[in-house]
């Protein structure tokens, strides 16, 4: 989008879209891309939050440029955070403004310096610091570790508007509205689930500390560097960002199977199955070889139970699943109940996986436990019925 965009008086958006990238870090897909944010406020002193990927300089210029004209220069940069989907224009901006000075946190200077050389032209803030650019005034709030070292909030009273860096951003291009009562809001908190699962929930109680520190601020506003521009009821993603940092889950289930021949995921469907039985009506069932994993997370984030089950490869669990719950453990995952199944043909392993996957995480683990023998019979099959009894009562 090759606009700027007005949030509040002189506040303007002058992001763009990304429609060209398929994985996000090499690693997370984009069906509908994704928006990188950077704001202009237009003071006596003019001052960006934040730049575009480095493919975008020159929309991002323009954009730019719609508010301030050719002439007049830009003060200062102020560097939220410096992963460079973000920070990917800044030897760009010092080419076009070369009298630009850079503020952020200590940390920031250094990977500053580490990515782009840049080490004039710079101003490190403190914690709480203010900085004046007429008759508005950019407050700084440093929340290491949302998901960086040097990631920090900025705000500005006037308007209530606070730039929060990755917080609060989600997947998806802004197609046309940029504020969250002109989109598909559900369709973009599912996507906002899948980048704070996926990214961020790993750093979970760096999350919480960081939202604790600014909620005495009076928030009309969210501007973060992905997704929405979020006024509409900027406290109710807050109380969604902490309930998901508290891994505070829904009631539902999510199925993952790992099948090469379809008898483990016949064991999957029949668990199905028994929870419809039950009267749970959100069952998710996941073959984890056809769907991506960052979806995987995403559902397991968001629903108390969780059943995995793995046909037996080489001895070992099936190595998708296996990534699949090393990601697990290293995101600390809690608060959920597990059921556990699989197969083998002529030697075991799956299960045994998967219990020292349960072992390890401490999750309240249900019986039975089962584990078929090359295809499931009648009585495995009453097994899995009995699996999808107990995790239904366990919700």
């Amino acid at each position: 989008m090759n606009h700027a965009i007005k949030v509040k008086d002189e506040i303007y958006w002058v992001g763009v879209n990304d429609r060209k990238t398929d994985l996000f870090e090499s690693l997370w897909p984009l069906p509908r891309g994704v928006a990188y944010n950077a704001y202009l406020i237009n003071d006596e002193k003019v001052a960006l939050i934040d730049t575009v990927k480095a493919p975008f300089e020159m929309d991002y210029l323009q954009n730019i440029q719609k508010i301030t004209g050719t002439d007049r220069k830009v003060d200062y940069l102020i560097i939220n955070h410096m992963e460079p989907d973000h920070s990917g224009a800044i030897r760009f901006l010092t080419r076009m403004y070369p009298d630009i000075t850079i503020v952020g946190n200590k940390k920031t200077m250094e990977f500053l310096k580490d990515f782009y050389g840049v080490t004039d032209n710079t101003l490190v803030i403190e914690d709480g610091q203010s900085l004046s650019l007429g008759a508005r005034t950019l407050q700084f709030h440093i929340t290491p570790m949302v998901h960086w070292p040097e990631t920090m909030m900025t705000y500005e009273a006037s308007s209530g508007m606070l730039f929060t860096g990755d917080a609060f951003g989600g997947f998806g291009t802004l197609d046309g509205g940029v504020f969250d009562d002109e989109l598909d809001m559900d369709y973009f908190e599912d996507e906002m689930l899948r980048y704070f699962s996926n990214i961020v929930g790993k750093y979970s109680m760096m999350v919480l500390k960081a939202i604790d520190k600014v909620k005495h601020l009076d928030i009309k506003v969210i501007g973060a560097t992905h997704g929405p521009i979020l006024r509409e009821n900027p406290g109710a993603i807050i109380e969604k960002y902490a309930k998901w940092s508290r891994q505070e889950t829904e009631n539902g289930v999510v199925i993952v199977f790992g099948s090469m021949y379809g008898n483990t995921e016949k064991m999957a469907e029949h668990i199905a199955r028994s929870l419809a039985e039950q009267g749970v009506e959100k069952v998710i069932i996941h073959d984890i070889s056809r769907s991506h994993v960052s979806y995987i997370i995403r559902d397991i984030w968001r629903y108390k139970g969780l059943v995995l089950g793995s046909c037996t490869y080489n001895m070992n669990l099936f190595p998708l699943m296996e990534q699949l719950i090393g990601i697990l453990e290293n995101d600390a995952i809690k608060n959920h109940v597990l059921g556990i199944f699989g197969s083998y043909s002529w030697s075991g392993g799956a299960v045994k996986r998967l219990r020292e996957f349960s072992e390890k995480s401490k999750l309240e683990t249900l019986e039975p436990v089962i584990e078929a023998k090359c295809s499931p019979g009648e009585d495995d099959l009453e097994q899995c019925d009995l699996l999808g009894k107990a995790m239904a009562k366990a919700l």
